[in-house]
């Protein structure tokens, strides 16, 4: 298997939302810090303009791999609501005392699915060692670590509950995020990726070629909360707003599924 690290991360989330123009904030508008898994992207985005606009507070958003974010607030990076892509990555926060328990939130649901360049001949993969071997060829499925990365922890239980881990852990780029690995598949660096839903409706050049049956892994859960270090209202209101009517239309235009 190979491991990809060192991405430039930048390149890796050049799937911005359209902007939005909104009213400037007051000169003295508060600034929330937000530590966001990367799949809540266009989504957060969006999100953060809606925000400004209605509160004229602006959000600063820093997006990686959950838990990769988690350990940096561990080591004291200030972020005043953490966003993640699993229970995981929370609870680790939560075992520190490094957010504040009565304002997490399980937000969000997604779906796991297969995707492959759009150019790519494929049109559906079934969840067989045939057909997957064949999809695969010489080249290469990218996802996130299965040791850190939600994203890849996801696959790992989904192809092991399917009896496909074996023949397909020799072939795994792993990447720090699930933007990394959508973008291999964008750029057909590798005919195949598993990512989230709302990964392959944001990008264009990929199409899905399979859905993980939702029994086969851990639920997807989204859950946010306000860090130890959060304060102020704005942090507050953010929170609020993510579960506003607003909030929602967003997440669900973007594919995510509301749980709250």
């Amino acid at each position: 298997m190979l491991r990809i690290a060192g991405l430039a991360f930048g390149l890796a989330l050049a799937f911005g939302a359209a902007p939005v123009r909104a009213e400037a904030p007051a000169a003295n508008a508060p600034t929330v810090t937000v530590f966001a898994a990367a799949s809540l992207k266009n989504a957060l985005d969006a999100v953060s303009t809606a925000f400004k606009a209605k509160t004229g507070s602006e959000l600063k958003i820093s997006y990686a791999g959950s838990m990769a974010l988690a350990k940096q607030i561990e080591a004291g990076a200030p972020a005043d609501v953490f966003f993640s892509a699993d229970e995981t990555s929370m609870d680790y926060l939560a075992g520190k005392n490094l957010i504040q328990p009565g304002t997490r939130t399980p937000l969000l649901g997604n779906a796991l699915v297969v995707v492959a360049p759009k150019s790519s001949k494929l049109q559906k993969l079934p969840f067989t060692t045939e057909a997957f071997a064949a999809a695969i060829g010489a080249g290469k499925i990218a996802t996130g670590d299965v040791a850190s990365v939600p994203v890849g922890k996801y696959a790992k239980a989904a192809l092991d509950a399917l009896g496909l881990w074996a023949v397909t852990e020799p072939n795994f780029a792993f990447t720090d995020n699930v933007r990394a690995a959508l973008m291999f598949v964008a750029r057909e660096e590798a005919p195949l990726g598993i990512v989230y839903l709302t990964d392959a409706k944001s990008e264009p050049k990929v199409k899905v070629v399979a859905t993980f049956p939702a029994s086969s892994h851990p639920p997807i859960v989204y859950p946010v909360a306000l860090t130890s270090a959060a304060k102020g209202k704005a942090a507050e209101e953010l929170l609020s707003f993510l579960k506003s009517k607003t909030a929602k239309a967003i997440f669900t235009e973007q594919g995510f599924a509301v749980l709250h």
